[in-house]
């Protein structure tokens, strides 16, 4: 019998700005899914990272249900009227629509669901980051599922042997390819490296797996707000499940994928790149230049309908070098100020406030083959050579 795990996220309001959730939005949620989740989902667990609350669930109704889209949205609009009476900053920022109209999707809040057949045990892993994009997946998915250096379950383990299918989505253009590592590697990676625009929206077994043909064992929440808004509404701050072990990546290979603090982008105003740190979710408070990027892991056990767990899996000094490494990382390119590398390139502004800046010097700038401009163009080569 297939079930389903759907994880949905959203920032309805936070304390004092984008630091953290407020314990009364946060319980208002939880009592709202429990309260209307009976005949709908067969277990849940609320958690939260930074100013996201975060709704694991598992039910029988498919992805895209709309019962299960319409109570996670119910439940983020009852958090924002608790959100708004206590005036926490950006209540109801991420829900983007006056009312639900079916399917979540499109709406704000991200979305990670994926029907599976379960095992006689199923272990999983829900990913939550908060201050960065969904491209801030690529790297990690990909060592998980891609590379033996990290996962060498690729290379000893026969049921891995044959590798996985990457479902590769274009934010941009709309559109997706299915890719298979290894043999199409340096294509996959041809695209991921380009984070801001290809990202990984699943992961799926080969047909020939021994164990879970054809399967989905990862999922990434996809959604760009600032596309749907028109502006910056704040960064997506993804999410993603990853099932593990027998016959995928064990649970030390899919943490081992986050033992060092590459770079993502997002951090403050979402216009800054910066170190992925993980942490344990009772340091998840983002006060740091509104950061730096975090990312929080909760491991789960499903049976029968139940979710076992979660234990906080990165709630482990073996991952206090990374968090090291993320600060003195973070130390190092804030020195940077506004300045590129830290600070986005212009194309990835293009969503946030700096349009509304550079709207005010539009009717100052003038064609340098205008008489104005040429005028200017003298001057400029006169100050050259008289420095030469």
């Amino acid at each position: 019998m297939k079930v389903t795990l759907s994880h949905i996220k959203a920032d309805i309001g936070s304390l004092p700005g984008h630091t953290t959730v407020h314990e009364d939005v946060v319980n208002q949620v939880r009592n709202h899914v429990k309260d209307h989740g009976k005949g709908i989902i067969s277990d849940f667990h609320i958690s939260s990272i930074g100013d996201d609350i975060q709704i694991t669930m598992a039910h029988n109704l498919g992805i895209n249900a709309k019962e299960v889209h319409g109570l996670a949205w119910d439940a983020f609009k009852s958090g924002t009227e608790v959100a708004k009476k206590l005036g926490l900053y950006g209540a109801g920022q991420d829900l983007l629509k006056d009312s639900f109209s079916g399917n979540i999707k499109g709406m704000g809040p991200g979305i990670a669901e994926m029907e599976i057949t379960p095992r006689k045990s199923e272990p999983f892993i829900v990913y939550m980051m908060d201050k960065t994009e969904p491209g801030a997946f690529n790297y990690p998915i990909f060592k998980m599922f891609a590379d033996p250096f990290n996962t060498p379950g690729l290379v000893i383990d026969n049921n891995m042997h044959e590798g996985f299918k990457f479902e590769i989505w274009d934010i941009i253009e709309g559109r997706n390819v299915y890719l298979n590592a290894p043999e199409e590697m340096y294509d996959i990676i041809s695209l991921i490296g380009s984070k801001s625009r290809y990202v990984i929206k699943r992961v799926l077994t080969r047909e020939t797996h021994q164990k879970l043909p054809d399967e989905n064992v990862a999922v990434v929440t996809t959604d760009k707000l600032s596309f749907i808004a028109g502006e910056y509404v704040g960064k997506d701050d993804p999410a993603a499940i990853v099932r593990i072990q027998s016959g995928l990546p064990a649970s030390g290979e899919a943490m081992e994928a986050f033992s060092h603090p590459y770079l993502v982008s997002g951090w403050m105003r979402g216009s800054f790149n910066g170190p992925l740190m993980p942490v344990g979710l009772k340091y998840s408070k983002m006060s740091r230049f509104d950061g730096p990027p975090k990312v929080g892991a909760l491991g789960f056990v499903y049976k029968d309908g139940k979710l076992t767990g979660p234990v906080d899996m990165f709630d482990d000094p073996a991952f206090d070098g990374a968090r090291k490494l993320a600060s003195d990382i973070a130390d190092y390119i804030r020195r940077m100020g506004p300045f590129e590398p830290h600070r986005l390139p212009d194309e990835e502004m293009e969503y946030t406030t700096l349009p509304k800046v550079m709207e005010k010097l539009k009717g100052r700038f003038v064609d340098m083959d205008s008489p104005q401009g040429s005028k200017n163009k003298g001057k400029k080569r006169e100050a050259i050579l008289d420095v030469e």
